[in-house]
C-alpha cells in the first residue's frame, strides 16, 4: 500500500515516515502543494494524507487538481479545526479530516478505514482501441502486430498527459488543468507544452495524426479523450 504525505513541516514528514513504514506502508514525501501533484503523477499513491496550509498550493487547490484524475482516497490532517475548513475540504473532494494535533492511533485507524475503499487493480482502465490498447495498470501501451504486439515508447510526460485524459474519457479536460496538474501553478499560460506532447502522442496513437480521432482539440478550452466505445 503507497501512501503519499504532503506537508510543509519537515518533522511531522519525518515522523509520519518513521511511523509508516515500519508498519508496512510505502511512504512518498512532499513538502509543498506542486511538489504533492507531481509526486502523485509519477508515483499514483493509493492513499494521500495532505496537508491544507502549503505553500505554492494550497491544499484545497491540490485536492481539487488530484480529483481532475484520480480517485484515490484523501486524508486531511491539518491544523485549521474550524468546520469551514471541514466543509470546504470535503466539498472539493477529501474523504475524509484529521486534526492536529491528533494520535498515532487515530491516524491509523482513519487508513485502514480508507483502505478499505482503495479500487483493486482489476478495476483500473484497459482501453482498446483499433490495434492500441492502454492499460493504466500496468502502465503500458501496446500496438497490435502481425506477430502479435508491440510496446509503443512514451516518456514519462507523455504517459502524465496521456493517463490525465484516459482517466477523463470523453469528458473535457482544460488546458489549465493539464498544465497545473503536470508542470504546477507557475506554467498554467505554458501551453506550447500540451501542443507539443499532444501532437507527439498523435504520432504515437492516431492512425491518421493530422485528423485525429481520439486525442480530440476543443478550441480554446482544452482536450478530450474519445475512445472506440465513448
Amino acid at each position: 500500500m503507497k501512501i503519499l504525505i504532503a506537508d510543509d513541516d519537515p518533522q511531522i514528514l519525518r515522523a509520519l515516515r518513521v511511523t509508516l513504514t515500519a508498519r508496512g506502508y510505502q511512504i512518498v514525501t512532499a513538502a509543498n502543494g506542486t511538489e504533492a501533484i507531481n509526486r502523485g503523477i509519477e508515483h499514483h499513491p493509493d492513499i494521500y494524507v495532505l496537508d491544507l496550509g502549503m505553500p505554492e498550493l494550497d491544499g484545497i487547490d491540490v485536492i481539487q487538481g488530484l480529483r481532475g484524475w484520480t480517485q484515490a482516497p484523501i486524508l486531511v490532517v491539518s491544523g485549521r479545526t474550524g468546520a469551514a475548513d471541514k466543509v470546504e475540504a470535503l466539498d472539493a473532494g477529501a474523504d475524509d479530516y484529521v486534526t492536529k494535533p491528533f494520535s498515532i492511533d487515530e491516524l491509523l485507524a482513519r487508513l485502514r478505514a480508507l483502505t478499505r475503499r482503495v479500487p483493486s487493480q482489476e478495476s483500473q482502465p484497459v482501453v482498446v482501441m483499433a490495434d492500441i490498447t492502454i492499460d493504466l495498470a500496468a502502465k503500458s501501451l501496446r500496438r497490435k502486430t502481425a506477430k502479435g504486439s508491440e510496446i509503443i515508447r512514451l516518456t514519462p510526460t507523455e504517459w502524465q498527459v496521456l493517463e490525465l485524459l484516459v482517466r477523463n474519457a470523453g469528458k473535457l479536460v482544460t488546458r489549465r488543468s493539464l498544465l497545473q496538474d503536470i508542470w504546477g501553478s507557475e506554467h498554467v499560460t505554458d501551453s506550447g507544452y500540451l501542443r507539443l506532447y499532444i501532437s507527439q502522442l498523435r504520432k504515437k496513437i492516431e492512425p491518421d495524426p493530422k485528423q485525429p480521432r481520439y486525442l480530440m482539440t476543443e478550441s480554446g478550452m482544452g482536450y478530450r479523450f474519445v475512445p472506440d466505445e465513448v
